[in-house]
């Protein structure tokens, strides 16, 4: 994927390549030449994969005009279009209703599901981490649960809890000056360790 001219390389869902392959099979990538980076820019030749139903490139404008708009409009996300002069329907138009929303979406939800800020600044073309933080900070969830979980994990022997319940439930049954540990903390695999 080219953003700014450079190349990067993003994950692609299992989903998202069997629908891709799909439409590759029934609509094969045919050359295009356009103008490069500006309109009087030097002709380069890409194979185009998506197409308008000419068959030439679709314009983004174009495409939030008649594509996009009216399926937000169909979902119920943003108001019935208002008619001009011409009879021509004109949405409402917001950035949080843009196609740049997919970029924002796919940000969220790979953060949720614990994609890392480097590795998004990298999927996103964000040459700055930095600013992918800045920018996604909000949508990081909540860590408190997983801190609590791995320290659990990795002290479970010093804590007894896979075999002896919760910190909570052993406390409440313990003296303050008892051992933490069933056996006094006496593994013979380890170095002795009590509380």
């Amino acid at each position: 994927m080219r953003k700014n001219d450079t190349e990067r390389t993003m994950p692609m869902s299992g989903g998202t390549a069997l629908i891709l392959t799909e439409n590759i099979k029934a609509n094969k990538p045919r050359p295009y030449t356009l103008p490069w980076e500006k309109t009087d820019g030097e002709p380069r030749t890409v194979k185009l994969l998506f197409r308008w139903t000419d068959g030439k490139h679709i314009r983004a404008r174009t495409y939030d005009e008649l594509v996009w708009k009216p399926a937000l409009y169909y979902a119920g996300v943003i108001a019935e279009p208002k008619t001009d002069r011409r009879g021509r329907r004109q949405y409402a138009s917001s950035r949080e209703n843009g196609m740049h929303a997919l970029r924002h979406y796919f940000a969220s939800i790979t953060l949720a599901d614990g994609v890392n800020i480097k590795e998004l600044a990298e999927y996103l073309g964000h040459s700055n981490p930095g600013f992918t933080l800045r920018l996604y900070t909000h949508m990081l969830p909540s860590s408190h649960e997983r801190a609590r979980k791995a320290v659990d994990s990795r002290l479970a022997k010093l804590f007894s809890l896979k075999s002896h319940g919760t910190v909570t439930e052993q406390a409440a049954v313990r003296s303050p000056t008892a051992s933490w540990e069933p056996d006094d903390g006496l593994y013979p695999d380890q170095p002795q360790i009590s509380l």
